[in-house]
């Protein structure tokens, strides 16, 4: 059984010239974790702090998506990317600059020239309308889109007149004894009046044609802008981002430097390796910086805030792609404590086991089974994140592709696999449709039992396995008291198999229990009693009965009372992959029933969903039924107390 990596402390004195190197190679190999905080909080001060800023402003003006994380080739910026980074900035601020003259051009000819579109149909002096002796004219602005609800307003009362197309300039004419209320009217609908010259006759064609060919003149020199800087985009977008990174590096170790203890020559560095790359890191700081840093490494024993209890030492496992995937499954209950026996190979065989029984079936397996392949190859972009998830599903999916050869279903129809079942069950005997039944039915009830028998066998061996780990993670901590008399200990575990091995004697061979049964079952339960008082003396305490003798009664009784609950219900827990798997066997029969019934392309269409539902739902159902049982049933075994993950440093672009 594999137990968690090794893990040194290693003390780093490094020269200030040489620090920023020996933190860009620290970043970018991920495998070292500092023991002071050094989260990546990038330094705003300085010329390239600024000049990243002036990066960023060109990106966003440039509309050019940002990069997700660092590049592999990213490195502490050089005086030829200042340079460069200097020459793109200013002839992104020149093209800034000319589009935004261009377009400001453009707006101020655009509406010169609709103010005065707006007035051609004026042929008269304004001057001549303002002094007749029976009408009142007002010439101004309103919204078009109240043009005709204004018209309707005024009625025979005022005449209205759009001096433009867009109905947007009107001149409104009345009696001299309705302009009040005309003035009402337009008031109420946000006419804003025009000052006109008195001599004013319209706009003659001559200009409104030059203000045209203007205006046309300024759209095409912003469309040879735009089109400049879409090609400027297309040019430089791969070196701005690099330089981005570049300066971003910069920045972020610059931040980093600054929280580290230091004198005016030396820096101090510790934290957290992996034992075996111990020796790769002593070579590869000692070639970085010519040998000018002093590195010390140290067992976890010889670390005086490991043994005080201050700290706890990160855990870190080594595991194939497979297991691997399983990981966040542990550290999302909790890390386990270092030098202790790492549970994650025994998670992912457990969790394919159990997953398989309650959901069997050949061609939803299968479903499982390629998914998991296309994960695994992250070419899909929109499952790209998932990736890490494909050997699971390629896991579950053979698991349930077994129990589907077991149970003959494949896409929740019981037909297909008859002929296959019929010719394996042929080398055993009678050839049966099935070669495992769950289907309740007259003469499949006892089968079932046994299924379901069957499930209580796996759920005592997954029992077991976390008492036996708690077990030796207990001794190998230097806790053998908690080893011996917890619940989950010796005395636990010597109870819970003891009194399986009972029930299954006298249910299958008969008999009563015997005086030594008795005996053999009280000796662990006493353990458990006076466990306190036990511990406390193994531990040489100096109270063996810290509370007095009435609370360690009461203390024990409570302990024995949990001890019998938990040990019921953690078995009693694993009825429920029995009872999954045949739900889940019932549902495929109604879709396959319902599938016969309807026919044609209507029963097609009631395959296809049913077999969706069943994947989607049920599926998700399963997983969260076996997680709980991972949790609850197993872990719960084995983690009383919680470590610390690994958490190496490493730089991350979007924390700018």
């Amino acid at each position: 059984m594999l137990r968690t990596a090794p893990m040194k402390m290693a003390e780093l004195m490094i020269l200030r010239e040489d620090i920023d190197r020996v933190l860009e190679y620290i970043g970018k190999k991920a495998d070292f974790q500092p023991q002071q905080d050094v989260s990546p909080q990038p330094s705003g001060e300085g010329v390239h702090a600024r000049i990243l800023e002036r990066l960023k402003d060109c990106r966003a003006y440039l509309g050019i998506p940002d990069a997700e994380e660092y590049a592999a080739s990213a490195t502490l910026p050089s005086a030829a990317d200042e340079e460069a980074a200097l020459k793109l900035i200013a002839a992104a601020d020149d093209l800034r600059r000319r589009e935004t003259r261009c377009t400001e051009n453009s707006r101020r000819l655009s509406a010169a020239y609709t103010e005065a579109h707006a007035f051609a149909n004026l042929k008269v002096s304004y001057s001549e309308l303002e002094h007749l002796t029976f009408l009142t004219f007002r010439i101004g602005k309103i919204d078009p889109a109240v043009f005709d609800s204004l018209q309707a307003a005024l009625g025979d009362r005022a005449v209205l007149v759009a001096l433009g197309d867009d109905k947007s300039r009107i001149l409104a004419a009345s009696s001299k004894k309705g302009r009040f209320a005309l003035d009402s009217e337009l008031k109420r609908f946000g006419f804003v009046q025009l000052e006109i010259a008195k001599d004013f006759k319209g706009v003659p064609a001559g200009v409104l044609e030059g203000l045209e060919k203007q205006v046309q003149e300024a759209g095409e020199e912003a469309a040879a802008v735009a089109a400049e800087k879409q090609a400027f985009c297309g040019q430089n977008r791969e070196k701005l981002l690099s330089l981005l990174q570049v300066f971003s590096l910069e920045t972020q170790i610059a931040g980093i430097r600054d929280k580290l203890e230091s004198t005016q020559m030396v820096f101090r560095l510790s934290g957290w390796i992996p034992a075996e790359d111990g020796p790769k890191l002593m070579r590869d700081l000692d070639e970085l910086t010519e040998g000018r840093v002093a590195i010390r490494l140290y067992t976890p024993s010889e670390v005086p805030s490991v043994q005080s209890g201050q700290e706890k030492v990160p855990v870190r496992f080594k595991h194939n792609a497979f297991t691997k995937s399983f990981e966040r499954m542990v550290f999302s209950y909790g890390a386990p404590l270092y030098g202790t026996i790492d549970p994650t190979p025994l998670v992912a065989f457990f969790f394919t086991l159990l997953f398989g029984i309650m959901f069997g079936d050949l061609g939803q397996g299968l479903v499982f089974f390629c998914l998991g392949l296309v994960l695994n190859t992250g070419k899909v972009p929109l499952l790209r994140k998932w990736q890490k998830f494909g050997p699971i599903f390629i896991g579950i999916g053979c698991s349930s592709m077994l129990m589907g050869l077991l149970t003959g279903e494949f896409f929740a129809n019981g037909d297909v696999l008859v002929p296959f079942s019929r010719w394996i069950t042929g080398f055993f005997g009678a050839p049966r449709d099935h070669i495992l039944h769950l289907m309740p039915s007259a003469d499949s009830v006892g089968k079932l039992m046994m299924f379901f028998g069957f499930t209580l066998c796996v759920g005592f061996l997954i029992n077991s396995i976390g008492l036996i780990l708690n077990i030796v993670n207990l001794f190998s901590l230097g806790k053998p008291a908690q080893a011996i008399f917890s619940k989950t200990g010796i005395c636990g575990a010597w109870f819970f198999w003891y009194a399986v091995f009972l029930a299954v004697r006298v249910a299958f061979f008969g008999g009563h229990p015997h005086i030594a049964d008795w005996i053999l079952l009280a000796l662990p339960l006493a353990g458990l009693f006076f466990a306190s008082p036990l511990t406390r003396l193994l531990e040489h305490e100096d109270k063996v009965l810290e509370n007095g003798v009435f609370a360690a009664v009461i203390e024990g009784v409570v302990e024995l009372l949990e001890t019998i609950s938990t040990y019921i219900s953690n078995s009693v827990s694993f009825l429920r992959v029995g009872a999954f798997a045949l739900s889940h066997a019932v549902l495929s029969y109604i879709v396959f029933t319902m599938t016969n019934l309807v026919g044609g392309a209507g029963g097609l269409a009631v395959m296809l969903f049913g077999n969706c539902v069943i994947i989607v739902l049920e599926g998700m159902i399963v997983a969260i039924q076996v997680i709980r049982l991972q949790y609850y049933e197993f872990f719960s075994k084995f983690f009383t107390e919680t470590g610390r993950e690994f958490t190496p440093f490493r730089f991350k672009y979007k924390t700018n």
